[in-house]
Parts: C-alpha cells; sequence; structure tokens
C-alpha cells in the first residue's frame, strides 16, 4: 500500500522536525511541512493530501480561519488538530470543522506523540476502505416510486441496537434503526436514504413501517421468552398530524401488543408548527401509554425546559458528550450533570455512542442507567437480535 500523504501546519521550526521524525517512526507516511494557514492553502491547490494535521495558534491565518477555508474545497483532506490550549478550545475547533463536512481524523494535544500518530494512521486506513466500498446513492436523487416501492415490499427493514443496563451488563431493550437492504447495491445505512424520504414527504409511512415490523420482532422474541421495550425515532413535525397518536395506537392494538414496550424518541432535528401541537402529541403518547423520550439531549440546541416541560420518562444523551469522555474532565462533567438532572425528574438516563472501555468506566461511575452503541453491538437484524439475546442468558421472570 503506498505512502499517506501528510500535511502539517506547525510554525515552530523545532516542532517541524519534531513532528516529522514522529510520523516516519510510525512508518506509512510522505510528510510535507509548511509554515501557516496560507501556504497551507496553496500546497492544496496544487497537490492532494490524505490528511492535513495543523496546529490552532498561529500567526496570520490560525486554524479556525484555515478550517474555514479548508471547506471551500472540493475534495479537502481528512483534518487532525492539535495544540498546547485547552481540551475544550481543541473540541469547540472541531466541531466547526465537523459542522462544515470536514471529516475530523483527530483532536490532539500537543506534544503530539506516537500512539496518536498510530491512531491517526488507523483511521485513514477506515477512511481508504470506506472510499473502495461499492458507491451507493448517496446523495443521489431517489425516485419516490422506488422508495414507496421498499417500504411496502420490505427492502427498507428495521435492524436492532440493543441497550444494557450499566448495572448488570443485561440486554434491557433495544433502538430500531432503519436499514434498507437493496437488490442491487446491497445493505443502505440511513444516510443514503433518509434526505430523499424527508424530502419526499414519506416520514410517516417510514414510522408505521418501522413500528411494524417492530412489533413482528417483539412477538418473535416473546416466544423465546423475552418481553422487550423497544425504541423507535418519531420526526417531531408529525405531531402536527392531529390524529397520529391514533393511528399509533391503532397499529399496536391491532397486533394485541401493549403500547408500554413502544418508546417514541423525539428527534431536536425538526418541530411542530404549532407549540400546542408538539404538547398535545407528546401528552397523548404518555396518556396512551407509550414511552417517550427525548433524543440526541446535549447537542445542538436541547432545551432543559423542554425537558422538564413534556411528559419524558426516557432522556438519550447524545454521543458527542460520551465520545471522549473518559479523557476530557469537561465532558465527563456535563454527563455527570445530565444523569443527576435525570435521576431527579425521574428519566432514565441513556448514553449514546460508547466506544471504549474507559468511555463504559465513566458512565458507570456517574450512575448512568443504560447504554448503547459499537462498543456494545451494532444494529443487526431481527433474528440475530434474538442470538443476542439468547447469548445473553435466560430472560429475568416476569412479575
Amino acid at each position: 500500500m503506498s505512502a499517506y500523504r501528510v500535511l502539517i501546519v506547525e510554525d515552530h521550526p523545532f516542532q517541524h522536525e519534531y513532528l516529522i521524525n514522529v510520523f516516519q517512526a510510525i512508518g506509512g507516511f510522505d510528510v510535507d511541512v509548511v509554515w501557516d494557514g496560507a501556504s497551507a492553502l496553496q500546497r492544496l491547490a496544487r497537490q492532494r493530501y490524505d490528511l492535513l494535521l495543523s496546529d490552532l495558534m498561529m500567526p496570520g491565518m490560525d486554524g479556525v480561519q484555515l478550517i474555514q477555508q479548508l471547506a471551500h474545497l472540493k475534495a479537502p483532506p481528512a483534518l487532525a488538530l492539535m495544540s498546547v490550549a485547552s481540551r475544550r478550545m481543541l473540541v469547540g475547533a472541531g466541531q466547526v470543522a465537523g459542522n462544515l463536512g470536514l471529516t475530523v481524523a483527530g483532536l490532539i494535544s500537543k506534544p503530539v506523540r506516537e500512539p496518536q500518530v498510530r491512531t491517526l494512521r488507523d483511521c485513514l486506513d477506515k477512511l481508504a476502505e470506506q472510499a473502495r466500498a461499492p458507491c451507493c446513492h448517496r446523495g443521489v436523487s431517489l425516485p419516490r416510486e422506488n422508495l414507496v416501492r421498499a417500504l411496502a415490499n420490505g427492502e427498507i427493514q428495521a435492524w436492532f441496537q440493543p441497550k444494557k443496563s450499566l448495572q448488570d451488563g443485561r440486554i434491557v431493550g433495544a433502538e430500531a434503526l432503519a436499514r434498507w437492504v437493496h437488490p442491487v447495491e446491497g445493505l443502505l445505512m440511513p444516510g443514503e436514504f433518509l434526505g430523499e424520504i424527508e424530502r419526499l414527504g414519506l416520514e410517516t409511512q417510514l414510522l408505521t413501517c418501522i413500528l411494524a415490523q417492530t412489533l413482528t420482532a417483539q412477538a418473535q422474541w416473546a416466544q423465546l421468552g423475552y418481553r422487550l421495550p423497544v425504541s423507535i425515532n418519531l420526526p417531531t413535525h408529525l405531531l402536527d398530524q392531529c390524529d397520529l397518536v391514533d393511528r399509533l395506537l391503532a397499529q399496536v392494538q391491532h397486533r394485541d401488543a401493549e403500547p408500554r414496550q413502544i418508546t417514541f424518541e423525539l428527534m431536536e432535528s425538526s418541530t411542530t408548527q404549532l407549540s400546542s401541537n408538539y404538547y398535545a402529541g407528546a401528552c397523548r403518547l404518555r396518556m396512551m401509554g407509550f414511552g417517550l423520550a427525548q433524543d440526541d439531549f446535549g447537542k445542538g440546541f436541547s432545551s432543559y425546559f423542554n425537558l422538564v416541560s413534556t411528559p419524558f420518562n426516557e432522556v438519550k444523551i447524545d454521543r458527542s458528550l460520551v465520545h471522549g469522555c473518559a479523557e476530557n474532565e469537561s465532558l465527563a462533567s456535563a454527563l455527570q450533570s445530565i444523569v443527576e438532572l435525570g435521576r431527579k425528574l425521574g428519566l432514565t438516563t441513556i448514553a449514546e455512542g460508547a466506544e471504549t472501555q474507559a468511555e463504559l468506566a465513566v458512565l458507570r461511575r456517574i450512575r448512568c442507567d443504560q447504554v448503547q452503541g459499537f462498543l456494545i453491538s451494532q444494529g443487526v437484524a431481527a433474528d440475530k437480535f434474538s442470538a443476542l439475546l439468547i447469548e445473553d442468558g435466560p430472560a429475568p421472570a416476569l412479575i
């Protein structure tokens, strides 16, 4: 495999030599170094790089300004940031890059050391593998009839990601995730078709499709002795449909299922046209016996007032607060505050996106209730989830 081309932006001459030596010690890199952001942009105009490693604090064009310029490039490299500044500042700069659509490979507190460079190489390996994967429909308009057909014939499926208790490690629930098993393209992830579902106004059809498949899966698990609650994403603006709650209840009752076994996660990415529709829909979902969760709490502009004024029984903590919490005291403190608030409000707290044992240890220490993420399991089809349940052990006795 050819070496990864790396461009380092650093204004200190000693750091030039030091960083080159660290990258050479790991191997697999072809490294160039420039003094400032303007020089970096000139290089990027002439040469393709796989990774740009930039300091934040530089004279002239600083690291954040460089990030903003990178976003204008047709094919920007992956980005890693390094600094002697606080971890919070690094995370903030990383948020700038991520919100501008750049791939953030790492946030490194100086001095840069060999294990961190090895992690960068692992990230580049993953990106290269993704680039070699067969091309999908990402960003391409899909005909409405194709999506309607896929929803009707079972190509779009509910897969399930387990939630585990942080007290005993048992599977205590699942989240239903949409997957498209395309007859030609193979398995398509949500990012490759949900945008078109939204654009074409098919979100209600997707919701009822996922609910129907969830009820089928729950019936199969019940035959094995497992009665497991499942959460389903509900775009908040759908609560503008005043009969939505009644239709969801009828769908569940038609299958002789119990509403309390379904939790709807209200997504922050949209809102109702009238705030009264939001509160009416949320209240009626709970009155009918459904569970209700605030999704992605801690991301974007989710509000504490919204959390305390809506009849939620769960709060899901966004992965942006979980990832890196073992190394970042500020993140760990924010997590602890949310968990303590949830406990005082009588809410089950669920952390999303746990990826390391160290993050899991932090979540246990602060007494978060449940966790889900790739460390536990990725989303799997219903039959494979049955195998996970059996592997997890006998179902607890029902009270």
